[in-house]
């Protein structure tokens, strides 16, 4: 797993590092050497190359770029706001000097055309205007820098951070570098994978600086870790022949309405579809028919409602036997929130079942807690697995965020561990939904690999909670490391959305199509789990 430190965090790093001999002036050249090496091994002929540069240590990382670049016989431009004597940082001015001296070619406060002339000679350009501390609205020059930058179809490298956005949040609030590469420096940042950081970073390329950064990267409390496929491998279920569809798990979904029954169905088409041997379908007495006629394979079991076609309390002790009879329950797409619901989904939580809560199930809990789910630890705390699936609103509405949702990666992971956190077992995780989603327990905060913008869909979430029914069925409940079991399912929905994609369109694809694929999708990450070399074999061949 990748870790990823909070901004803080790297600074912290950074000071660890100079207690350990490695000398801020050194983390500078090591900085703009990875960054000089990475443009080289863009491809193609890299004569021409153009660095814009700001006033902070970014410049500094980019004014030792540039030496380096020189001493490949590359004909490299400087592109500085002020000229190098009148840097105020010192270390910074230092790099600029010293880069000037090794006969770095430096052009000062250009006009726009200026730098649009130059720009269109050059093979790449290094991007080192504004680095990790950098929040809020870009200033003059580097606007209209950046927007000379993106017009001018040069491939960008940006050293740490594209310019213009926030490393911690990944918000953007005016002008953005769009890069092909980021190449930043000691750990991934939260920023630079969600949200705007998933459109403006390209590849990204992490240069440790020091043979000491991996130990005092995982001493400072990563407030995440990246996913990669080896960490799965103890997650993929067995494929035996010696099974029937009873082996193979069984998963109780309880939601729909009058109004959403289509929510339950995707739940449940996508349970089976992840693999689970035996489905059922709990729904309003109302819309049976409806549901049946939606979806045939699946065994649909009608439950008291009201007028509008919403569960009544009458529907709580029949859905607990049904579950009882079942390795794992879903509760929640499409239910709608009413007393009826409310007292649903109080006694699945009561219980000591396997259980995923989602959509209209975690609204209930959070009318059952006043929105303020921590205060009640004791609604969550059991002995079987328990996993809810919030977007960042139904996150807000369970941590009394309602009106200030978390608005980015950080803010989602913060929320989600107020709730482990309050709870603090090891059979609870979040599944915190968004533009990047995390996987939170109580020990770790896990970052599967994101999937296209095809699973911003109605529909989706529920897809995603039935893939995830379904593939604990067949386990039966019971997983070691519940927070990477989470993000393989997440993968497995994520890599679904690739496959609706080039089927129907990146934005064509509806969330049924999401899920006729959850199976494909969940065949073909597993092989690449556990035979990492065989795509890259068949491509030798």
């Amino acid at each position: 797993m990748q870790p990823v430190l909070n901004v803080e965090d790297i600074k912290r790093v950074e000071i660890a590092l100079t207690r350990v001999g490695v000398s801020v002036s050194e983390l500078m050249h090591r900085a703009g050497y990875a960054a000089a090496q990475e443009a080289l091994g863009m491809g193609g002929d890299i004569s021409n190359v153009v660095i814009l540069v700001g006033l902070g240590n970014n410049g500094g990382d980019g004014w030792v770029a540039a030496e380096a670049l020189r001493s490949r016989n590359c004909n490299v431009k400087v592109v500085t706001p002020l000229e190098p004597d009148q840097i105020s940082g010192d270390l910074a001015r230092q790099m600029a000097q010293r880069a000037v001296r090794a006969g770095v070619s430096v052009l000062v406060g250009p006009s726009r055309q200026e730098l649009i002339d130059l720009l269109a000679t050059a093979d790449v350009v290094l991007d080192c205007m504004l680095g990790t501390g950098f929040h809020g609205k870009v200033r003059a020059p580097f606007d209209i820098w950046i927007e000379c930058l993106n017009q001018s179809g040069a491939r960008v490298l940006s050293v740490d951070v594209p310019s213009g956005l926030s490393a911690q949040k990944g918000q953007v609030e005016s002008a953005c570098v769009v890069a092909d590469v980021t190449v930043t420096m000691i750990a991934l940042k939260p920023g630079l994978i969600a949200d705007a950081g998933r459109d403006v970073c390209g590849s990204i390329v992490v240069a440790p600086l020091a043979e000491q950064t991996e130990r005092l990267v995982v001493e400072a409390d990563p407030v995440a870790w990246r996913v990669d496929l080896e960490d799965y491998l103890a997650s993929v279920p067995a494929q035996l022949n010696d099974c029937d569809k009873y082996s193979r798990g069984s998963v109780l979904v309880v939601g729909g309405s009058s109004r959403f029954p289509g929510a339950a169905v995707f739940a449940a088409k996508a349970a089976a579809r992840a693999g689970a041997g035996y489905v059922t379908l709990a729904v309003p007495e109302a819309i049976v028919s409806c549901v049946q006629m939606m979806l045939p394979e699946v065994p649909v079991i009608g439950l008291p409602c009201d007028a509008e076609g919403v569960f009544t309390e009458e529907a709580a002790p029949l859905v607990l036997q049904l579950a009882a009879m079942r390795t794992v329950t879903l509760v929640g797409p499409g239910m709608r929130v009413s007393g009826g619901t409310v007292k649903v989904t109080s006694a699945l939580l009561d219980s000591e079942l396997p259980v995923i809560v989602d959509a209209d199930a975690l609204n209930c809990i959070a009318r059952l807690t006043n929105n303020n789910l921590p205060d009640f630890p004791e609604l969550t705390r059991r002995t079987a697995p328990l996993i809810m699936t919030p977007h960042r609103r139904e996150l807000g509405r369970l941590v009394n965020q309602v009106d200030n949702p978390p608005a980015s990666l950080v803010a989602q992971l913060e929320a989600a561990r107020k709730i482990v956190w309050a709870d603090g077992g090891s059979e609870l995780v979040i599944v915190a939904k968004g533009t990047a989603t995390g996987c939170v327990g109580v020990q770790k905060a896990v970052l599967p690999k994101p999937g296209p913008v095809t699973l911003a869909t109605a529909g989706s979430g529920d897809v995603l909670a039935g893939t995830i029914a379904g593939r604990l069925a067949q386990v039966a409940g019971q997983v070691d490391d519940l927070t990477i079991f989470c993000s393989l399912a997440c993968e497995v929905h994520a890599y679904a959305g690739q496959l609706a994609a080039e089927k129907f369109g990146v934005r064509g694809a509806m969330a049924g199509d999401i899920c006729d694929v959850i199976g494909l999708a969940s065949d073909a990450l597993e092989e690449q789990i556990a035979f990492p070399m065989a795509d890259f074999e068949e491509a030798a061949e």
